[in-house]
């Protein structure tokens, strides 16, 4: 099975993740990244899935043939044991698929300074690759017992920042699934003062996309905080670090809409944010810097590395939250945190609600009236998706055969797939996805209507050219 680096790490399908293969690409992380460590011990996660224990165990070994020492946090988000092993110099490992159909499975890098960089990719393959040729062999050890410092770090981190019960008097519905960091959100929202409602907990693994959520949990969550008159209901995707945020009146609030929202509320100067994320950012004039990059985290970090005028925050369409500056608040800090998190800006939000009293969906009418969705066609190998970009991001002929709508674009932007902008204000980006077999769609205009509609039927007009 072919394992390859997507957006973010490693994906393939989990079958795909044998010993050797985790051998070949850990040994050769640690060998061309990670020789600045302040110490030889590596912080491991795992997610949810069936197979992330055995892949677990695979990397355990790896570490150990290496002669490092693994410690091993269990079943804990992706930025809880990045931020633990940031604050100590080491690097980390954690097995997930994110959002991806469950039987998938990866795994992300973390270098001793941050987030593994996609120039870091390269080396590392071209390493593992030598190694896999070389067969080289891997005595398999047992998972460490679960070192539960690092999810407790992790709760400390929100609870100590914003101290004194800032969400009493606030309801909240968490959506629990198989979100690995499920717990930790009750214990986080419990913490700061919120009443707090978990349901759902399953024990099967559910690929949850915060991007192209199920019209079926939108519905049931809309039921929920109408029943129990919540102040909005919460989650995260599998491994923690995409937020899921449904405001009162049961709308979502799209990913990039919390980032700017949660930027505004701490008062961030410059926010670097891909080419998919809602150019109400701009429109905004809440952000002195508004820095555009390619779509993927890696990207986004190397933005705010190179970022001047601080502090300076970085987010994604899908609502993970890269914090590039240490920040003095009222009651407490909070220390950087340059990888993607769901639980900061799920937090920002109520707590801007909190304070500013006043509803989710009145802070997000704040905002200039932009709204975007995405959507994809699953199951889309990359050559297929690939061919029809490249006549769309050259041929009219070709956009008008996908829809005549798509005809004479005011701009055609190819930073990162094929991002169409007109002249009513209508934006239609098509992109192949980095790290599953996916098409995605996204589409930006002035009203939720108008946006919904429009991606319903490119949606409908791709999956009747590719199918």
């Amino acid at each position: 099975m072919s394992v390859n680096f997507g957006t973010s790490g490693l994906r393939a399908p989990a079958e795909g993740f044998t010993t050797e293969v985790c051998r070949a690409y850990v040994s050769a992380f640690l060998d061309v990244t990670c020789k600045g460590a302040a110490s030889r011990t590596v912080y491991v996660g795992a997610d949810l899935r069936d197979s992330s224990p055995r892949i677990a165990a695979a990397c355990v070994s790896a570490i150990a043939a290496e002669g490092w020492t693994a410690v091993y946090a269990g079943n804990v988000p992706t930025p809880a044991v990045a931020a633990y092993a940031l604050e100590r110099g080491c690097p980390a490992v954690m097995i997930t698929g994110s959002h991806i159909p469950e039987t998938y499975n990866g795994i992300k890098f973390y270098r001793p300074d941050g987030e593994f960089l996609k120039d870091d990719e390269a080396p590392v393959r071209e390493k593992a690759l030598a190694l896999l040729n070389a067969g080289v062999e891997t005595p398999v050890v047992a998972l460490p017992a679960v070192d539960p410092a690092i999810a407790t770090a992790y709760v400390q981190r929100y609870a100590k920042a914003f101290a004194g019960a800032p969400l009493k008097g606030i309801k909240i519905g968490v959506d629990l699934h198989s979100a690995v960091g499920r717990d930790l959100t009750v214990e986080i929202l419990t913490a700061l003062g919120a009443e707090v409602h978990p349901f759902r907990r399953a024990d099967r693994f559910i690929a949850v996309d915060t991007e192209a959520l199920d019209p079926a949990d939108i519905a049931r969550d809309r039921q929920i905080i109408a029943e129990l008159k919540l102040d909005a209901v919460v989650s995260t995707d599998g491994d923690g670090d995409r937020p899921l945020v449904i405001d009162d009146a049961g709308n979502q609030v799209n990913g990039d809409i919390l980032g700017a929202l949660t930027a505004r509320f701490l008062g961030i100067a410059t926010v670097v944010t891909p080419l998919s994320s809602t150019s109400a950012i701009e429109l905004s004039g809440w952000f002195k810097v508004v820095d555009r990059t390619k779509i993927g985290s890696p990207y986004v970090v190397a933005g705010m590395a190179a970022a001047t005028l601080a502090p300076i925050a970085g987010f994604e369409a899908n609502g993970g939250f890269l914090l590039q500056s240490d920040l003095a608040l009222a009651a407490g800090a909070l220390t950087r945190l340059p990888t993607r998190d769901a639980i900061l800006p799920m937090i920002g939000v109520l707590l801007m609600s909190a304070r500013d009293r006043k509803p989710l969906s009145a802070l997000v009418a704040e905002l200039p009236p932009r709204v975007m969705k995405a959507d994809r066609l699953k199951e889309i190998a990359p050559e297929i998706g690939g061919a029809l970009l490249k006549k769309l991001a050259t041929d009219d002929a070709a956009r008008v055969a996908l829809d005549a709508r798509l005809a004479a674009p005011a701009d055609v932007n190819l930073t990162d797939g094929v991002r169409l902008s007109y002249a009513d204000g209508a934006i239609v980006h098509f992109r192949q996805s980095g790290n599953a077999p996916e098409l995605r769609c996204y589409v930006e205009t002035e009203s939720a209507p108008r946006t919904e509609a429009l991606l319903k039927d490119m949606v409908a007009r791709l999956e009747a050219t590719l199918r």
